[in-house]
């Protein structure tokens, strides 16, 4: 069956990027560093052009394609949390030299967007009781970094604080 690899675009800074990715998630590695044969949009001969890599897991490809294109929030990268030290951890080393948004949602310092939320939150905004599932929405629509022990509260109706 074939696989899909998501390829961000960079300029001139695909290893780079890469290279931190790979290092906050278990699971993640550089496969492949791909170099320029010649000169081209992507650089001179023998710069870096692709670089393969996992992360946590799933194939991703970074490639150096010349002009800088600005990601969207269209896209993002999502990553489940198991508790509040992997949120804090991987919140403050992607949002360092980027920008931070609400909801748990940021831009790194690539303009690449992620969303990083704990496990737990589907099952808190799941619940069969719309009052429970309700407050948990009110909660996370006014955090930015999300706090899993604030969700909690308000799934179990404890006033935050």
């Amino acid at each position: 069956m074939s696989k899909i690899a998501p390829c961000l675009w960079f300029d001139g800074e695909a290893e780079e990027a890469a290279k931190f990715y790979v290092s906050l998630l278990p699971g993640s590695r550089i496969e492949r560093v791909q170099k320029c044969v010649s000169d081209g949009p992507a650089g001179k001969a023998g710069s870096v052009l692709v670089v393969e890599f996992t992360l946590a897991g799933q194939r991703f490809l970074a490639l150096n394609g010349g002009t800088r294109f600005e990601y969207t929030h269209a896209i993002s990268f999502q990553v489940d949390c198991a508790d509040q030290v992997e949120i804090d951890h991987l919140w403050d080393a992607l949002a360092a030299g980027g920008a931070v948004q609400r909801c748990g949602w940021l831009k790194d310092r690539y303009g690449v967007s992620w969303q990083i939320v704990p496990k737990v939150l589907p099952q808190l905004l799941g619940d069969p009781d719309p009052e429970k599932s309700r407050r948990v929405m009110q909660a996370l629509l006014q955090m930015v970094k999300l706090d899993i022990a604030g969700l909690e509260r308000a799934y179990g109706g404890t006033p935050s604080g």
